[in-house]
């Protein structure tokens, strides 16, 4: 019987592996082809970012926040710099120049989030996080993450066509793991995940060509400012400052919702160790460009599809993931997984999160005017994520990342009207 656990413990690790990569793969990737970096700075920037998220992972589960929740560089973070970098020219400034004021900005952002952490901001934020703005916050991030899944799952051609042979086989994949996740019996339906990753895996190298998105280095691995020398541009270090004080949101979010999977009140000090450590990280992101972490919220949608709380098999994957970094034959073999294929499962795992979204608004009641709380910040978030991102070439460049998130305008609507507005009386 332990043997059969300890088994179960090691596959959900690696498990939270697969989930680890796919969340993280092409990240690094492309933040190396817009700062115009060189193959082998792009493989280190892999590499690290391999064994820094798998050791983030293990210390916020042993010394932060202690809950299962992945620890990543921040999707907001992320759309933000490539944004920045992207408008760099247009600007005016140079890639270095941008780089530089950027790695400025996230180290300064890294530093004020981890002191308004241990000076209680949590206590602030657990309060304007109320349960509708946690559904809000859900809905929001599912619908962000579905629509990137369903253009990676469609392998959408460089002309925008429709890769129809690739479509099918993610097509199955998504019937394979939700039937798996909802007929499949104990164990299996608790590595859906990990089942469908690894047929779809075989099933693409069978019919398909298969090449390594990148492939891990020998370089100078830990080489400082690699985006650029540190540089002061005040409207990219103000906005990078702006950002990493509402990427707060993220930790905010994941804990509450998690803790509530656990059915656990997180205190105080559960928020300060967890902001003390993500300014800690975007402190290190800061100076290796990397984009700056924060725990997922999409954990909870990989909770739910798993329905295993242990917080072992996340310090296993951690472990699994760092190691992929150090050792850099095994990163090149496993950038050779397909991104289709981990788009389709990971749509089928964060289909959950509208499962958390709608406990969340038990007992609430809505009527045909306090329905406002809700369809406002989610219809306006998904709005603005439907909108091209050039459209918004007349906005100054300060704010511009800031605006066109959709998901990030949502939530603070959503912030907003939650404690601005008082909706039960609109229930008399």
């Amino acid at each position: 019987m332990n043997s059969l656990k300890s088994t179960a413990m090691w596959l959900a690790g690696v498990q939270w592996l697969f989930f680890m990569f796919a969340n993280t793969v092409v990240i690094p990737i492309t933040i190396g082809h817009a700062f115009d970096l060189s193959a082998a700075e792009t493989a280190s920037a892999l590499q690290l970012s391999f064994i820094f998220t798998g050791v983030a992972c293990i210390l916020q589960v042993l010394i932060g926040h202690k809950y299962p929740i992945m620890e990543g560089q921040a999707g907001l973070w992320w759309g933000a710099i490539l944004s920045i970098a992207a408008s760099a020219s247009a600007a005016g400034y140079t890639l270095t120049e941008v780089g530089g004021s950027l790695s400025l900005g996230i180290i300064l952002s890294g530093i004020l989030v981890a002191t308004l952490g241990l000076l209680g901001i949590g206590k602030i934020l657990d309060r304007m996080f109320t349960p509708v703005v946690m559904s809000e916050v859900m809905f929001l991030l599912a619908s962000q993450l579905i629509l990137i899944f369903v253009k990676g799952m469609f392998g959408i051609t460089e002309n925008g066509g429709i890769n129809m042979p690739v479509a099918a086989l993610s097509v199955f994949l998504v019937i394979l793991v939700a039937f798996l996740t909802i007929k499949g019996p104990g164990l299996i339906s608790n590595f859906s995940i990990l089942i469908g990753i690894v047929i779809g895996w075989i099933l693409f190298a069978f019919f398909f060509d298969t090449e390594p998105q990148a492939e891990a280095g020998s370089g100078n691995l830990f080489m400082l400012f690699p985006w650029g020398e540190l540089h002061f541009n005040s409207g990219i270090v103000l906005f990078a400052v702006l950002a990493g004080l509402v990427n707060t949101t993220n930790t905010m979010a994941s804990v509450k919702g998690v803790a509530s999977l656990l059915k656990k009140n997180p205190d105080e000090g559960t928020y300060r160790r967890a902001f003390l450590l993500t300014g800690a990280n975007s402190v290190f992101a800061g100076l290796f460009g990397l984009v700056p972490y924060a725990p997922y919220i999409s954990s909870i949608g990989f909770l739910q599809s798993t329905r295993i709380m242990n917080r072992a098999p996340l310090l296993i994957g951690g472990g699994l993931f760092a190691i992929l970094g150090l050792v850099p034959p095994l990163g090149s073999f496993f950038s050779t997984l397909p991104a289709s294929v981990g788009n389709a499962v990971l749509f089928v795992a964060y289909l959950q999160l509208f499962n958390g979204a709608v406990r969340n608004l038990e007992g609430i009641e809505l009527s045909h005017k306090t329905i406002y709380r809700i369809a406002a910040p989610v219809l306006f978030g998904i709005a603005l994520m439907n909108i091209p991102a050039s459209a918004f070439s007349t906005i100054p460049m300060m704010i511009r990342p800031l605006v066109f998130n959709g998901m990030l305008m949502g939530i603070l609507l959503a912030i907003l009207l939650e404690n601005t507005v008082r909706w039960d009386k609109f229930n008399r």
